[in-house]
């Protein structure tokens, strides 16, 4: 014996009926097969609707019947032969007319009783089983359809009857066992009290009609037919990674289905589980594949988390008072209180203090709660020993569900961590004695994220995904999506990094892509985009609320430095190349630290200084290990370092300057680098990741350029160098008299800095430097004597791209 239930979807219509016909004719191959069907799908939902309607004194409800009647005319017509047709036609046309005569009576009354309600709502199933039944015997199979309501008997709670199992496996023993035929089709969901009176067993009942059948006759397997194929390790609408789990326990599908996995209706289980019978878990669009076996032990090694699920619109309500502690009946009296309410409580903790109870409840209750509670508590109320109840909506709950959770350490630190990296703030926590289940109460904004990291952290050991949002497609803009192009298969393969970028942004235009954008063709995307908002950019980052989200900045402007806060504090994390943060008021560089502290973010600026050098991790390091800097010594503009080393007095310095802006060396205003501005945003920043306080106003610039040179536009500072070409000589012939060459240096040492030209003698450090090269030594108490040198290229976009791509690595790990 067999037990097959085909769900909504299985029998929407009569095409995937026909699927259903040939799945149901290789099982009766193996032996007595029952098979229980929903209604078409969609059918209940209309019912219902028609039903509401009705009661509320809309006419609309006749459309509703009129769909609902041409469905099922439709279905016999595609299904039957025209010959065979007639009965079945008449039968259908006869129930629409009850279900009509049903809701006229309804509209007059103006009134929806629970038992109208599983009157109307029993024709769905009924009709489905009776054309299902139709085209199995014009097929030439002796199929018997047996009405549920005569074999499955319940008391007279209408829209969710508990069923008499009593009664119930008997007359259904006696029946299948008295019958010797191998195929029936009945009904889901609906069953009759003991005065025959038709009764329904609560929404996705029909799994569990699949479920009582099976245990009264100790069948061999339940066969639960839908449109996924089994259940899944989460929703994959809200992720795409989800995978079918093949084998769970009873007590873990119990779990998530009352957690909000859809597949199957939580009551299922239990007939089932008593029996240990088998329960697989089967799509009827895809036959072939193996589905979910559910079974008291599941077999074969699998995850530790079995899944992970969610439920949205909950409430939490809290009853919080100083007269609680120490007490006792607290607890019974609200709960008493939410009881007779009819009001389900789905989560419950406590604070060891006593102070306070927090309940979580389906957030439609809340303010039925609300009422029955400080009615249960109003003495204590009007005492002020209670406060008045307190809700929280807009919350959900998601779970983690596993077994063998309790036999590992570790889980919940594991779940809650990858939560709070995320910024996805958690209200309340529960836990099971049993340890199959974590529950942690959320934000229902953050369900999508949180589900997403959760199945990221205990599933997908395969990589890790990376949301890129990048501000900047400028020179350095340009080589980095160039970059990430190249390396985008070995970052998933050697690093197990997934790194999309689903945001890019200019001047002049934005686009967003949550499926990632096309580096091979990122200009056209771009180009094709809406109108650049620096503040809309912003606001579609918060809102689409990605995990591993990393906002890149490679621009100069200040403003987009000025929005920084409002995504470490979302706990985005900024990569930065645009040096207008770290280089602000100490105030608001401590701030954009502190903010990435507080919200498990990272603030990451390498390539403020030494572009693609490890500056900045190097000194990091030595901080963080406890070493104490003294001394900074640095020639940290490439632009300075390739002018003085390519300015030989053969030509003009304004030439050599107008060269290394060419190369793409200095900044858009090369006044900044040549007057030493630049530098000294750059020790200050180092002088700050060394632990001191710093203001760009400690800073001396003994600056080498003449005061002309440094007003007007940039094309006005050109002309005025090529008129100082004689103190730019000057300078170079008195450094070659001394036998030295002229750096620009800056220096730090014991909380002061200082910025200008020097004359270097070979025996120094910082002597051989060519090119646009970059050279820091740090002097601190583990190197007195011979400093750590960091040295390299400190400038060109090339080199600053991967810089900030290694910011990108570290930000995403």
């Amino acid at each position: 014996m067999q037990v097959l239930k085909f769900g909504g979807t299985s029998v929407a219509n009569a095409d995937n009926i026909n699927k259903v016909v040939t799945i149901v004719k290789d099982k009766i191959k193996t032996g007595k097969t029952i098979v229980v069907v929903s209604a078409l799908g969609g059918v209940t939902d209309l019912l219902l609707n028609a039903a509401t309607l009705a009661a509320a004194g809309d006419e609309l409800y006749k459309e509703k019947l009129n769909i609902i009647e041409q469905r099922h005319i439709e279905a016999v017509k595609q299904l039957i032969p025209v010959a065979n047709q007639s009965q079945l036609l008449s039968l259908v046309k006869k129930a629409c007319n009850e279900i009509e005569d049903i809701c006229n009576g309804i509209y007059l009354l103006r009134e929806l009783t629970p038992r109208s309600k599983d009157r109307i709502g029993s024709y769905g199933e009924w009709l489905s089983s009776q054309i299902i039944t139709a085209k199995f015997r014009s097929d030439g199979f002796d199929a018997i359809g047996k009405d549920a309501r005569e074999l499955i008997t319940t008391n007279s709670s209408f829209t969710a009857a508990e069923v008499d199992f009593i009664q119930t496996d008997k007359t259904i023993s006696d029946y299948f066992s008295g019958t010797a035929a191998s195929l029936f089709i009945i009904p889901g969901f609906i069953a009759a009290d003991k005065n025959g009176i038709t009764t329904t067993l609560g929404r996705g009942g029909s799994d569990y009609t699949a479920a009582i059948i099976a245990s009264a006759m100790n069948a061999s397997v339940l066969e639960i037919w839908t449109d996924v194929s089994g259940m899944m390790t989460a929703d994959p609408r809200l992720t795409s990674n989800a995978r079918i789990i093949p084998a769970i326990s009873y007590q873990e599908a119990m779990e998530l289905s009352h957690f909000g996995a859809k597949v199957i209706y939580p009551p299922t289980i239990q007939p089932v589980m008593s029996k240990s019978i088998p329960v697989w878990i089967k799509n009827t669009f895809a036959p072939q594949d193996k589905g979910t076996v559910i079974e008291s032990v599941a077999k074969g090694e699998g995850d530790i988390v079995r899944g992970i699920s969610s439920i949205n619109t909950i409430a939490l309500i809290s009853l919080e008072g100083s007269g609680m502690i120490g007490i006792p009946g607290f607890s019974k009296r609200l709960f008493e209180a939410l009881s007779s309410e009819k009001i389900n409580v789905i989560l419950i903790t406590q604070s060891s203090s006593e102070h306070s109870i927090c309940v979580g409840i389906d957030a439609g209750s809340a303010e039925n709660a609300k009422q029955a509670v400080d009615a249960a508590f109003a003495n204590e109320i009007a005492l002020q020993k209670v406060e008045p109840l307190i809700i929280e909506a807009g919350l959900s709950i998601v779970a983690l569900v596993g077994e063998s959770m309790k036999n590992h350490t570790g889980i919940s630190g594991r779940m809650f961590s990858a939560m709070g990296r995320n910024g996805v703030n958690i209200r309340a926590i529960a836990q099971g004695s049993s340890e199959k289940n974590i529950s942690a109460v959320i934000a229902t904004k953050d369900v999508r994220k949180a589900i997403n990291v959760l199945h990221e952290e205990f599933f997908e050991t395969t990589y890790k995904q990376v949301n890129l949002f990048i501000t900047g497609t400028g020179n350095v803009g340009a080589k980095l999506l160039g970059q990430l192009k190249q390396q985008l298969d070995f970052l998933q393969q050697q690093m197990n990094l997934q790194v999309r970028v689903v945001g890019l942004s200019n001047s002049r235009k934005m686009r967003i892509d949550e499926e990632g954008i096309d580096l091979g063709h990122w200009k056209e995307k771009l180009d094709a985009g809406e109108i650049a908002s620096l503040q809309g950019f912003i606001d579609e980052i918060v809102s689409r609320n990605l995990r591993n989200s990393i906002f890149v900045d490679i621009t100069a402007n200040d403003k987009v430095a000025g929005v920084y806060d409002q995504l470490l504090q979302k706990s985005i994390s900024v990569v930065a190349c645009n040096k207008v943060a770290a280089s602000s008021a100490y105030s608001n560089y401590k701030k954009l630290k502190d903010l990435s502290r507080e919200f498990n973010s990272q603030f990451l600026f390498e390539t403020n200084v030494g572009a693609g050098l490890p500056v900045i991790a190097t000194l990091n390091d030595l901080v963080h290990s406890g070493d104490r800097v003294h001394q900074i010594q640095a020639v940290l503009s490439g632009t300075l370092n390739f002018v003085f080393n390519n300015y030989d007095g053969s030509r003009l310095f304004a030439d050599v300057v107008k060269q290394a802006q060419e190369e793409g060396y200095t900044e858009p205003d090369p006044r900044l680098d040549l007057g030493g501005t630049d530098v000294m945003r750059k020790i200050m920043i180092l002088a700050r990741e060394a632990g001191h306080k710093i203001e760009m106003d400690d800073i001396l610039n003994n600056s080498f350029m003449p005061a002309a040179c440094m007003q007007g536009t940039v094309d006005d500072f050109y002309r005025e160098m090529a008129k100082e070409e004689t103190h730019f000589k000057q300078l170079l012939d008195k450094a070659t008299a001394a036998g030295c060459k002229l750096k620009f240096v800056a220096s730090f040492d014991n909380g002061k800095a200082s910025v200008g030209l020097q004359h270097i003698d070979p025996k120094h450090d910082l002597y051989h430097l060519y090119g646009k090269d970059n050279v820091v030594l740090f002097y601190t108490d583990r190197y007195k004597e011979q400093p750590l040198v960091v040295k390299g290229a400190g400038a060109g976009a090339e080199v600053t791209a991967s810089g900030v791509f290694a910011d990108i690595i570290r930000a995403s790990k």
